[in-house]
């Protein structure tokens, strides 16, 4: 059987090409004439950021699916399982509990408490000027890390469609991407990013029912004989089919398995693109019924991802997935070609739709991610800090497209280095950062009468700083091969994600700095916002 890399770069691909070509350029032109005719009907601040909150609890629950299934779940799930099995499907496991936080803590009150982000909720009993500068700040570094994972499927994707091998050529992708990324959220605002995230939650689901469908086809629907012939097929036996191939042969590496599922089971509910998406819709009612419908959705999507992943590996040997990819995301599209017939028109056609489909996907997260943060600037930082309060609603909505296009080019310049990144492992760390930063001041805020602005600037703060800082010491960034600078070594914190030091880090810091503060926490303004974020009483 022919390589992957060595098909698509060659002229045996060449064929393919125009057919490759032209069904990006389709799913490209039909978002963007999507995006087009949104854009047209968003006329004020409350359509840019929330869509008019017109959405209801099935449409928002489809573009909540669409907006959380990123490339981490495509592609990174697909080549975490593919290259380490029963270990690489515990992201699944903790990406889907993570909802019944959202939906039993976070959901409804954040509906009912707040406009149009995080930011409203936690100014609503404190000082706004700083914890609205420390919100937005959290929300945009969070927001970048989850691009990073987009920016780095993107990249590794089109190069292994379009046979591209340079560096060059990869990060002139990962520039295009960004591109896109920025015409999308400033011409269509949430409106046009909500029905782009609906339209790509319908075709990722169908795309990956299809391959769920023929790889189940292949073995004559026997789940047995797949895990058999994936666990033949990995090179590693029996132990691929049980828990400790990747997270248990250490100490530090069970750690580190502990450390993930921290961080995905309680970064959920501290995200800022799924914050936001619970202003789209009416009422906290409406809410509810979206977080049940995305749950349903995401959770049918990730039992296909055992499919996928156990697929890719009773059908490609690990040595041609890590060949086109370090980190196996390509797994997926792989899958896809060896499925339709490796020199076949059929394999190149599948290739094509999944790697298609997986860019709309990838094009419709990062729409979302850079409407939350440059959302979060405008409204946050420009209105509220920089200008008292007193920018009118053109001036906000024309801040939010200038930090559109400047969180566009950090998140180009960053993407561009992470291309070799497993997309999986780098949305954990942005989960991490979520979990330690906005997750704490979030629960203290809804549920802690004592909670202060100091307590809220030291969690916030602290966290971010924690996190970021453990993850710029980690392996993730040097001293392993597949580390974003592997030719150099300056870490010294042994885990790859540092939710479990810097979760309870974020939640230790918002409780000592309440604690030691000296300001007086305002119970009126408190027991307002209790039964505004219970009952939806004064919500906008």
């Amino acid at each position: 059987m022919s390589s992957v890399p060595t098909l698509l770069a060659a002229g045996e691909a060449s064929q393919h090409r125009p057919l490759i070509i032209t069904l990006f350029s389709v799913f490209v032109a039909a978002t963007l004439v999507i995006t087009v005719w949104a854009g047209r009907q968003t006329k004020d601040a409350a359509d840019f950021y929330a869509g008019g909150r017109q959405f209801t609890g099935f449409q928002n629950g489809l573009a909540v699916s669409g907006d959380y299934m990123s490339a981490a779940s495509f592609l990174g799930i697909a080549g975490a399982i593919a290259l380490f099995g029963y270990d690489g499907f515990l992201y699944s496991i903790g990406f889907l509990v993570a909802w019944l936080v959202a939906l039993l803590l976070v959901a409804e009150p954040l509906r009912n408490s707040g406009r149009y982000t995080m930011g409203d909720v936690l100014a609503y009993r404190m000082r706004q000027r700083p914890v609205r500068t420390a919100a937005g700040t959290s929300t945009i570094v969070v927001s970048i890390f989850y691009l990073l994972a987009q920016m780095a499927g993107a990249g590794v994707l089109v190069s292994l469609l379009l046979g591209i091998t340079s560096d060059g050529g990869k990060v002139a992708i990962v520039a295009l991407v960004g591109v896109l990324m920025i015409v999308y959220v400033t011409i269509g605002g949430m409106k046009g990013t909500t029905w782009v995230q609906m339209v790509k939650a319908v075709l990722l689901i169908i795309g990956a029912l299809l391959l769920t469908f023929l790889v189940l086809l292949k073995f004559n629907f026997n789940i047995s004989d797949l895990l058999g012939k994936a666990a033949d097929n990995s090179g590693k036996g029996a132990p691929f089919l049980e828990p400790g191939l990747k997270y248990g042969a250490t100490s530090t590496t069970k750690l580190d398995f502990l450390s993930l599922g921290m961080a995905l089971v309680l970064g959920t509910a501290g995200l800022p693109h799924i914050l936001i998406r619970f202003y789209t819709v009416p009422t906290a009612k409406t809410a509810r019924k979206s977080v049940n419908w995305a749950i349903g959705l995401i959770g049918a999507f990730y039992l296909m991802t055992l499919a996928l992943g156990f697929g890719a590996a009773a059908l490609i040997k690990p040595d041609e997935i890590i060949a086109s990819n370090k980190a196996g995301n390509t797994a997926a599209p792989l899958l896809a070609l060896h499925l339709g017939g490796v020199d076949s028109d059929w394999g190149a056609i599948l290739l094509a739709s999944i790697s298609a489909v997986a860019f709309a996907t990838i094009l419709a997260v990062v729409a979302g991610l850079t409407l939350a943060s440059s959302s979060s600037f405008a409204h946050d930082i420009y209105a509220n800090v920089i200008k008292k309060g007193k920018a009118d609603e053109k001036d906000e909505i024309r801040a939010a497209r200038y930090a559109t296009v400047g969180i566009g080019a950090v998140s180009i310049l960053l993407g561009a280095l992470a291309r070799d990144l497993n997309v999986a492992g780098l949305v954990a760390l942005a989960f991490a950062v979520a979990a330690s930063a906005n997750l704490p001041t979030i629960l203290f805020s809804l549920f802690w009468k004592r909670f202060t602005t100091p307590g809220a600037l030291w969690s916030i703060y602290g966290g971010l700083v924690t996190a970021v800082g453990l993850v710029l010491f980690s392996p993730v960034v040097s001293g392993k091969p597949t580390s974003m600078f592997p030719d150099v070594d300056f870490h010294w914190f042994p885990l790859e994600n540092p939710g479990i030091i810097s979760i309870p880090v974020g939640f230790l810091l918002g409780w000592l700095g309440t604690l030691l503060s000296k300001e007086e926490p305002d119970t009126g303004k408190y027991a307002e916002l209790e039964v505004r974020s219970l009952t939806g009483t004064g919500a906008h």
